[in-house]
């Protein structure tokens, strides 16, 4: 079995965590940069972290045979923050490097004016870039924050095809299906979906542009809750190729768009930047 996670926050895991990702079958994942958990104070810190999402995160997962790509944006939560709305005006100089393969996560937090205001600016810069986007879909209000993030997509240059609404679940896969998007299930240990609920959906509106990812972050998440969905897929009679669609090909065509989706592992470099995963030495 081979497996993609579309989202997930390798940042915040550890190697242990890559180990147990590589025997569990996942060989690729996509990073959207996120918010922390703290305030950033600076766009400098944003750029730090984007460089790390560049450089530092590939050369660990190359350590366990695992492709990393990742996704840049200005994210919902902080494009409330004054200090750090500059951000946008230097995301063109990262937007252009090989490893970006989207621009995400943009979307909606609490749905405010300074979101609006973000999300349409990305939504451009994605179409300007010919990459696609990752949009976050609020975790409160969902039905309304959905309607509203297609209705700003509607209004941009970047087509429904071109977009992934992420975070959905019963009450937002219609709509979303509906908008001609790519449909982006997160399964989570005690929030968002499980995998018995993502299985009830397959079964209810089929494999088609669906991709199911862990979003596994600093908070209470599982890397490995992809191959638990694909277990769960297979338990209620899905077949291998359907597994395969839905946790492999989905994923692969969606950032595939971006021209810039590299699946061969590299073969790991002893150091990145004169520093390796060992730490206390050989």
């Amino acid at each position: 079995m081979r497996i993609f996670d579309p989202h997930i926050h390798m940042t915040s895991r550890t190697t242990d965590d890559y180990q147990a990702m590589h025997a569990a079958g996942i060989r690729a994942v996509v990073e959207p940069s996120f918010w922390l958990g703290q305030p950033r104070t600076s766009p400098a810190s944003f750029f730090d972290y984007f460089d790390s999402l560049l450089g530092w995160e590939p050369f660990r997962a190359a350590q366990y045979g695992i492709a990393h790509h990742c996704t840049l944006a200005l994210n919902p939560k902080e494009a409330n923050d004054p200090r750090c709305v500059p951000v946008l005006d230097a995301l063109p100089r990262y937007l252009v490097k090989d490893n970006v393969v989207a621009v995400g996560e943009i979307g909606y937090d609490s749905m405010t004016p300074a979101e609006d205001t973000a999300l349409a600016a990305q939504l451009q810069l994605a179409a300007d870039h010919q990459l696609p986007a990752l949009v976050h879909t609020p975790h409160r209000d969902k039905l309304a924050g959905l309607r509203r993030t297609i209705d700003v997509v509607r209004e941009s240059a970047l087509a429904p095809e071109h977009v992934l609404l992420d975070h959905l679940n019963e009450t937002t896969v219609k709509e979303a299906k509906d908008a001609g998007c790519w449909l982006g299930f997160s399964i989570y240990p005690d929030t968002k979906m499980d995998e018995d609920r993502m299985v009830a959906i397959l079964q209810a509106h089929g494999t088609e542009k669906v991709l199911v990812n862990s979003a596994a972050d600093w908070g209470k998440s599982d890397p490995l809750k992809t191959r638990r969905t694909a277990d769960a897929m297979l338990a209620a009679g899905f077949t291998a190729d359907d597994v395969d669609q839905v946790l492999w090909r989905n994923p692969v065509a969606f950032y595939g768009r971006s021209g810039r989706l590299q699946l061969d592992v590299p073969a790991p470099e002893a150091l990145h930047e004169g520093n390796s995963i060992l730490r206390g030495g050989e």
